[in-house]
Parts: structure tokens; C-alpha cells; sequence
């Protein structure tokens, strides 16, 4: 039997979060088989035949045009990363050689040179690249040790139970953005046999991640804060920012974390990743 389509998995997730009063629409009575918008509705908000978008709701995307997929965003009020992985599901992109997790000596190298600054390198599949001494301090983690297969951000969260008490008090914030940012590079990356493999085996391994990557989020990352528990100097709330390496065909980011100076935080931080 033929899989249903990527894209139409994403469309009706997408579609059940919205009722019609949300978009303007009338309801007529109180009975509804599904939850959310109807196709009907959907096509309708944006501007298609029902016809057609029950074609591309079946994965028949072959002549879709741009507009349309942007129209059926709008419709949907997507995020601009739910947009972009829409567009990848209807257009995937051209397939590329998949480079092997290589990280550049020079980059290497800069990472190095940031130490006290937490900082390391990650890749598309969440892998760890590369770190520095700060970096394996905050995380409580001697990364060199950690298996290559299974030094990834998902595996980590998912399966290291050091790294979930360490996390314990944004565990469900950080999971869902490993899991998000998954969903994202696997729509862009759809010759990544290494990447769906991942994402295969985590979702028999783990029913938490298996529930969150069944919900169709998708979320690229840039900043935020977390707040972590650490076995040496307790409370810890740091910021990290996820600055994209756009001509590394193997890295995806640098990843630098910070703390609020003068607060508690600092201090901790200071103590922890101090000669």
C-alpha cells in the first residue's frame, strides 16, 4: 500500500488547529467529523478549487505553482518555518551530495579560541561536531567519549538521562525544539538517508519523541534561554544564540551560550567554565 504523502500529513495537522471562526468563516450547526477546517473551507480561503487542493493534499504536486502553495499558507497561517517547509514538501529541494559530518581545522580552531564562551558546532542530524572545554563543562558531558552515532542533540535528550536531569527544568521546551528542527531539515534535506534514519530509529526508541514528531510542528532555531540544573553550581539560566554556517556543506551552526552579567547566573557560569 502506498504511504500517504509527506505533505498531506502536514496539511491536515495544519488544518485541525483551525476552526472556521478563526478565519472568518460561518458555521453551520454544531457537528463536526473532524476537528478544525474542512478542505472545502481551506480551499475556499485560498482562492483553489476544492479539486485541487484535494490533489495537492494527495501529494500531486508535481505543477503547483509557488502562488498556490503561498496561498494555501496564508490560508493556513503558517509561520514563515512552517511556509518554508511547506514549499519543501511541495518542491523538494534538488537532491545534493550529503557531505560527511566534517568539521572544518579552522573552525575547529575558533571554537577552541572562544573557550570560556560555551561553544560548539552542531549539524544537520542535531550531531555534535565539534565543542569546546566550556561547552563540555556546562553540559556535564565528555563529549569525546560519547559514541559518534549517538552524540546528537535528539539522541541526547531523548535517551541520556544525565542530560535530562540536567535539563530537567526546559526538557519539554528543548525537546520540542530538537524534534521541530528535525521535522525542518528532513523536509529540506530529503536525501539525507542518515538524518531519516535518525528520526527513524528514535521514533520506535521513544514514545515521547515518536508523540512529538507525529504532531507535524516544525520550528527552525536562533536564540532563546534555557534553564538548566547542574550537578557543581545548581541553577544555571543561559542564553544561546544559533548562528547558521550557510557555505559549510557539513555544519549547520556555531552555537555560543551566555549568561545575563552581574545576575547569579554569571557567576555560576564563571565558576564552572573558570581556568
Amino acid at each position: 500500500m502506498d504511504q500517504p504523502a509527506p505533505i498531506g500529513a502536514f496539511l491536515r495537522s495544519r488544518r485541525s488547529r483551525l476552526r472556521p471562526e478563526e478565519v472568518g468563516l460561518p458555521v453551520f450547526g454544531t457537528r463536526r467529523r473532524v476537528p478544525g477546517l474542512r478542505r472545502e473551507e481551506l480551499a475556499q480561503l485560498a482562492g483553489i478549487s476544492v479539486d485541487y487542493y484535494v490533489r495537492v493534499e494527495r501529494g500531486r504536486v508535481d505543477n503547483v505553482s509557488d502562488a498556490v502553495v503561498d496561498a494555501i499558507a496564508n490560508a493556513l497561517r503558517l509561520s514563515p518555518a512552517e511556509r518554508l517547509h511547506l514549499h519543501n514538501l511541495a518542491h523538494p529541494p534538488v537532491a545534493e551530495p550529503v557531505e560527511a559530518p566534517e568539521v572544518r581545522p579552522r573552525l575547529r580552531q575558533l571554537v577552541a579560541a572562544l573557550d570560556p564562551t560555551p561553544a560548539y558546532v552542531v549539524g544537520h542530524r542535531t550531531d555534535v561536531l565539534a565543542w569546546n572545554r566550556a561547552a563540555a563543562a556546562v553540559f556535564d558531558i565528555d563529549f569525546a567519549t560519547v559514541p559518534a552515532a549517538e552524540r546528537t542533540w535528539a539522541h541526547l535528550v531523548f535517551h541520556h538521562e544525565a542530560v535530562r536531569r540536567l535539563t530537567a527544568p526546559a526538557w519539554p521546551d528543548l525537546a520540542r525544539r530538537v524534534v521541530t528542527y528535525l521535522r525542518l531539515r528532513a523536509g529540506a534535506r530529503p536525501n539525507d538517508t542518515a538524518l531519516h534514519a535518525l528520526v527513524a530509529a528514535l521514533s520506535v526508541s521513544s514514545d515521547q519523541f515518536r508523540y512529538m514528531w507525529e504532531t507535524h510542528d516544525v520550528g527552525d532555531l536562533a536564540h532563546g534561554r534555557y534553564h538548566l540544573t547542574h550537578p557543581r553550581v545548581g541553577d544555571l539560566h543561559l542564553d544561546f544564540e544559533f548562528l547558521i554556517l550557510p557555505d559549510d556543506p557539513a555544519a549547520r551552526a556555531l552555537v555560543l551560550y551566555s549568561a545575563e552579567p552581574g545576575t547569579d547566573s554569571h557567576r555560576a557560569l564563571r565558576t564552572l567554565t573558570g581556568p
